[in-house]
Formats: C-alpha cells, sequence, structure tokens
C-alpha cells in the first residue's frame, strides 16, 4: 500500500483507491443483509456497518498486498 496510482496523470493514494472498492463491495454485501432480513438482529445497525466496512477495508487491503507481491 506505498505509493500512489497514476490514473491519467492524477495521482491518487492507494488508501483512497482502496476504499472506492470497499465501498462498492460494501453496497453489494450490504444489499444481501438487507434482502435476508439480516438486519433484524443486529442490535446497533450503524455500528454494525462501520464495523463491516472495516472488516471489508481490511480485507481489501490484504488481498491487494498479496496480488502485490
Amino acid at each position: 500500500m506505498i505509493g500512489d496510482l497514476d490514473i491519467s496523470g492524477v495521482f491518487l493514494p492507494t488508501l483512497l483507491v482502496l476504499m472506492g472498492i470497499t465501498y462498492v463491495l460494501y453496497l453489494g454485501v450490504h444489499a444481501v443483509l438487507t434482502r435476508l432480513h439480516f438486519y433484524r438482529l443486529v442490535w446497533h445497525r450503524a455500528l454494525f456497518n462501520v464495523g463491516l466496512y472495516a472488516l471489508l477495508l481490511g480485507a481489501v487491503d490484504s488481498l491487494s498486498r498479496y496480488l502485490m507481491t
């Protein structure tokens, strides 16, 4: 995760790109959990969503580090 990504001459921090990818992935997981009525079992929905996003961001970061080597 060191360095910047060059996209058409615009340098973007790697973390920003990973956060964008994670957000798209989060929207898909959130839609599936909503259709399965999983949120009926969750005590604090907003806290769960933040935790889910953090978990997905860690997974995307680990996957990107694995693929870069």
